[in-house]
């Protein structure tokens, strides 16, 4: 699911300094802006927000839904404003230096995830809530940036753990209604045997595509949330961790000869571009890809890996 972000229309003081339109994200969408002050103009704003303070202090006064909040930021403060919620008014007092705004689905939970954590789906919406710090949302925005700042091969996989692990926390946490249900969720079974092969099989057969925790679930039947955990009891990986390492691996293969251009190879392990696919294969391998092929060709490259 695509996030489009309202920032443009919302932050008409401001300045972007970066997004993450070009990376390829699912369900999520992450921008680091500035903000002068000033009053912004009334939303109703199509996806979730997350705003979290990064540098700077500043008085912000806004109302939403009826509730009207006078915050004194400062780095970890937190501003929740739920998709549909209309912003009568929002004004900056001092200038902001840096924030993370977070953009999720209208609606950033799905129903199989809030059965797998005992809520309700017919009973679930957020608060519209100011927080002086969440030390989780604070961690959740500091590795979104650090992804942001430098695209690993494995982005889009960490970055859809890292926004339904933020769903979840919303959801548990500042959820607007009592939302558990009255009966326990049925439990699944664990990944293993077949479901773990099948699993195994689809990353193989991917590896050069891209695709989602969601569809990882889906070859092991089962919801995306219980698979991560499961995933990683198995393996004790994470699967972007797992699947950061095949994709090395791919890199290497595909160095080893002179098929490939750099630039295929990299969209072909999953950056965007070819100077992030050089970053990341240098911190991980010491060295760059051209460098890499150069030093590996110079040798018998069918005993290499």
């Amino acid at each position: 699911m695509g996030i489009s972000g309202h920032s443009v229309d919302k932050y008409v003081t401001g300045r972007m300094l970066a997004t993450s339109n070009d990376r390829r994200w699912s369900r999520v969408l992450a921008e680091r802006w500035s903000h002068a002050p000033g009053a912004l103009p009334s939303l109703v704003p199509r996806d979730t927000e997350v705003v979290v303070m990064l540098r700077g202090s500043a008085r912000v006064d806004r109302e939403g839904g009826g509730i009207r909040q006078r915050t004194y930021g400062r780095p970890g403060t937190v501003w929740i404003c739920p998709s549909g919620v209309r912003e009568e008014f929002i004004d900056i007092a001092n200038p902001i230096d840096e924030c993370i705004h977070i953009f999720l689905p209208g609606r950033p939970f799905d129903e199989t995830m809030l059965r797998d954590l005992d809520i309700d789906p017919s009973r679930m919406s957020l608060r519209y809530e100011s927080v002086a710090h969440d030390p989780f949302i604070e961690q959740i925005a500091e590795r979104i940036l650090a992804e942001l700042a430098a695209e690993t091969s494995t982005g889009r996989l960490l970055v859809e753990a890292l926004g339904t692990a933020l769903s979840a926390h919303l959801a548990h946490r500042y959820s607007a209604t009592d939302a558990r249900p009255t009966c326990r969720p049925a439990v699944e079974k664990p990944l293993t045997g077949a479901r773990l092969s099948r699993v195994m099989e689809y990353i193989d057969a991917h590896l050069q595509r891209d695709f989602t925790i969601a569809d990882l679930a889906s070859a092991a039947c089962m919801s995306p949330a219980h698979f991560a955990k499961s995933f990683k009891a198995t393996t004790g990986r994470t699967p972007h961790e797992f699947v950061s390492d095949q994709r090395l691996g791919l890199a290497k293969r595909l160095l080893a000869t002179k098929d490939r251009h750099i630039a295929d190879i990299a969209e072909a392990t999953g950056f965007s571009s070819q100077a992030n696919f050089t970053r990341a294969f240098h911190k991980v391998a010491g060295t760059t890809p051209g460098r890499y092929r150069s030093q590996l060709l110079g040798r018998d490259v069918s005993t290499s890996n």
